[in-house]
Parts: structure tokens; C-alpha cells; sequence
């Protein structure tokens, strides 16, 4: 395809809504960071005037990967995958440390962030695979595979560690289940997570016995109802069910009381012994069950009341009075959202929002008008990635989610995260303009 054709075709919502997201994005950091010493938002002694460097670097990388082939993306995608599973070995061997974490390569005073790439590699290979002939996501053997895609790159950033990018891997199973994964396998996830809460919830509460003084954890009293609803379907299944089925349902119930007994337990050691401890304490926090005002609750705190202090307007471009004093930490970076919160207040976080939610469904929209297999998965795979880090961005924010360090895309600040999305969304408008081209 003629080069001048490929700029014609591409999706001009798409490119329309990313510009406007850098922009918007540069200047919430310009007023999360500004300063009446450095007043330009090019001064590079800012954190604003490095990201425009970021910025220009991202639109001449987006035109390069407007003219990369498509097949050659699609026939290299193994290889890419391999590349970025180096990088995430190299940079625990050889990165730099930073609050903890060996997840940077340091180039002068400019840091690169191997994971931020690693989801990019492993959409494609994920991609490549599923869309490989004979290949279906209801075979065992190919649930197995695809899992094992995940679980690399996912292991060793855990090692870095960075428990917030793995948690962001999680979007790749949204992926498997529109291309076949059982919605049974999603429903179990979502009931795994809601008994994990509740057994941290209830393991710092507990039930006395009345007329003695023995008091039974929460916990334990969770794993006691598993038990009994457990006695009481094999009872059903035994009396109810006919022979022939029986078995099935024996396995099933079995299953499920010692997984849910198991991850009980397992949720509790995870948290207690594999997370670090600043980890840990925001997950408290966040349940309830610690209450830490001036520590990591004050984050939370801090950005909630920027947010609602911003109320339906906003106060203002630079006008925003807890950005300004630099009342919460971390705000050019993890709690950038609370910036746009406060300087543009309910419309202008709407607005933010509904940007979001309109690139989400056109990418779906892209995807699915794909002829290839390939170009389809790889789709669904950028707007499950961005459906998560937004979700999962913007709980932190408002006290819905952990603070697991988790950026937004194009708002926070930080040259990895917007090179990774950059290069994600342009490669797919690549392939969304070649769709014409031949039945792939």
C-alpha cells in the first residue's frame, strides 16, 4: 500500500481523541507541576517540560509505525514478545532501583520502564496465537498456552516487583473471553475476589460464644458456611440430582469447597507475607481495616478532597488551590486525575471520561469490523488495556481502588507509559487502514 493511501485511512476518531489527550494530558501536568519561577510549559527543568519532549518523540513514532506493514508486525510477533521478556530480564539483573523496584533502565535523567512495553509484546504474541488455524479457546490445552503468554512477562515484573503492572495483565482475560473463554471461568474470578475481600475483612473481626470467653475469628466463621453449604449440595445432588449426573456434580462441589477454603487462607498469606509492606497497608486502608490519616490514607484523602472541592465547574486553570500548595503527593504521576478534578471540576471530568469511553468502543468497533483474526484480538486487547489502567487509575483517585502506582494513559506523567500507548493505538490504526487491502 502507497504510504500517502495509508494517511488517508486512518481512523480519524481515534487520532482525533489521542491528540486531544495528550494535550489535555500535558496540561494537567504543567498545572499539577507549575511554579511562578518556571512559568513556560516548555522549561525543561520541569516535569512539563519533559513530557512535551515525550510528546514530540511519541508523534514522530507514531508516524514510523503508520508505515510498518502489517504482516511484518503479524510474522514478528514472537519475536517482539522474546524481546520485551529480555528487556524484563536484563533490567532485574542490570536496571536501576527505584522506590524499591527494579523496573528502570536509567538514560540520564530520563528513565526507561521495560513493562510499559512488555504489554504491547504480549498482545501481540497473545494475538498471533489465538488467531492461529485450528486454535480454540475452549480446548484446555490452548487455555493453558495462552495463559502461559500471560504469566511470563507477568512473573518477572512480579520479581521487579511491581504488583500494579501485573494486576494490569488481568485485562488480557477479557481478551480470551471474547474469543471463546467461558463466562463460567470470569464469574469464578469475580466470586475469587469478593470471598478474598471478605476473608481480610473478617479476619479482624471475630464472634463470641455466648457465656464463655472464646471468640472465633470472622475468617474461620467463612470457612465454616463454605463447609456447611458444601454438606448441604452434596446432600441436594445425592437426593435430588439422577445418577447419571452425579459425579459431575460431586467433582464440582468438591472443587469449589476446597478452592474457596484454600484461597481463604491463601489470600490472607499473600497478603501478609508476598506483599511488601507499604502494599499491604493500602489494602488495609482501603478495606477499612487500618486507619492511617497522616500515612497512606492521606494520599486518598488529599486527592478525594481536591476532587470534590473542584464542585461542578472547577475553580480554574492553575487556580486550583490544593494543587498549588502541592497537598497531594504523587499528583503529576499516580493522582493526576485529582488535578483535573479540582481545576475543571464535574464537566471537565466528564468531558475526560466520555473521551475515554469514545476511544474504548471505537477501538471495539475497529476490531470488529476487522477481516483478520490477528488485527481483531490485538484490538480487543489495547481497549481492554486501557479499560483497566483508566479503571483502575481513577479508583485510586477516588478511593474506589488500592494505590498500586497504576498511570493514566496520556495524563500521567512519565515518557514509558505514553510511548507503550502510542505505539499500541498506532499500530492498530495501521492495521485498521490496511484491512482493505486483502483477505488476511
Amino acid at each position: 500500500m502507497k504510504r500517502g493511501l495509508i494517511f488517508k485511512r486512518i481512523d480519524p476518531v481515534v487520532t482525533v481523541i489521542f491528540v486531544c489527550l495528550l494535550i489535555m494530558g500535558w496540561i494537567s501536568i504543567y498545572a499539577a507541576g507549575y511554579t511562578p519561577e518556571h512559568p513556560s510549559i516548555l522549561d525543561q527543568d520541569k516535569e512539563y517540560g519533559k513530557q512535551f519532549i515525550w510528546i514530540l518523540l511519541c508523534l514522530l513514532l507514531a508516524a514510523v509505525v503508520l508505515m510498518i506493514d502489517t504482516d511484518l508486525v503479524s510474522r514478528s510477533s514472537f519475536f517482539i514478545y522474546g524481546f520485551v521478556v529480555l528487556l524484563l530480564i536484563l533490567v532485574l539483573l542490570f536496571g536501576k532501583e527505584v522506590n524499591g523496584a527494579k523496573s528502570w533502565f536509567g538514560i540520564g535523567s530520563f528513565g526507561i520502564q521495560p513493562s510499559e512495553f512488555a504489554k504491547f509484546g504480549t498482545a501481540l504474541a497473545l494475538a498471533k496465537f489465538l488467531s492461529t488455524s485450528n486454535i480454540k479457546m475452549q480446548d484446555l490445552r490452548t487455555k493453558v498456552k495462552a495463559t502461559m503468554f500471560l504469566a511470563l512477562p507477568a512473573a518477572l515484573i512480579m520479581l521487579q516487583p511491581d504488583t500494579g503492572t501485573v494486576l494490569i495483565f488481568l485485562a488480557f482475560v477479557l481478551v480470551m473471553y471474547r474469543e471463546g473463554l467461558s463466562g463460567n471461568i470470569l464469574l469464578v474470578g469475580i466470586m475469587a475476589i469478593i470471598l478474598s475481600v471478605l476473608s481480610l475483612i473478617l479476619k479482624e473481626t471475630s464472634i463470641g460464644i455466648p457465656f464463655t470467653e472464646i471468640r472465633i475469628p470472622g475468617h474461620i466463621i467463612l470457612m465454616t458456611m463454605i463447609v456447611i453449604v458444601g454438606v448441604a449440595g452434596y446432600w441436594l445432588v445425592k437426593n435430588v440430582v439422577v445418577p447419571r449426573s452425579r459425579k459431575q456434580y460431586f467433582l464440582l462441589l468438591a472443587f469449589g469447597t476446597v478452592g474457596s477454603i484454600s484461597l481463604i487462607g491463601g489470600a490472607e498469606y499473600a497478603v501478609e507475607n508476598v506483599l511488601a509492606e507499604h502494599q499491604r497497608t493500602r489494602i488495609h486502608v482501603l478495606l477499612g481495616i487500618e486507619d492511617d490519616p497522616q500515612g497512606y490514607g492521606w494520599n486518598v484523602r488529599q486527592s478525594k478532597t481536591a476532587i470534590g472541592s473542584g464542585g461542578f465547574a472547577g475553580k480554574g486553570f492553575l487556580k486550583g488551590t490544593l494543587t498549588k500548595f502541592r497537598y497531594v503527593p504523587m499528583q503529576s504521576t499516580d493522582f493526576i486525575f485529582c488535578t483535573v478534578g479540582e481545576e475543571w471540576g464535574f464537566l471537565g471530568s466528564t468531558l475526560v471520561l466520555i473521551l475515554f469511553l469514545v476511544l474504548i468502543l471505537r477501538i471495539i468497533i475497529i476490531g470488529e469490523r476487522q477481516r483478520s483474526a490477528f488485527t481483531r484480538i490485538y484490538a480487543y486487547s489495547v481497549a481492554s488495556l486501557l479499560f483497566v489502567h483508566i479503571t483502575i487509575n481513577i479508583g485510586m483517585a477516588i478511593g474506589l481502588a488500592p494505590v498500586i502506582g497504576i498511570p493514566l494513559p496520556f495524563f500521567s506523567y512519565g515518557g514509558s507509559s505514553l510511548i507503550g500507548f502510542t505505539i499500541l493505538i498506532f499500530t492498530l490504526i495501521r492495521a485498521d487502514a490496511q484491512r482493505l487491502d486483502r483477505l488476511r
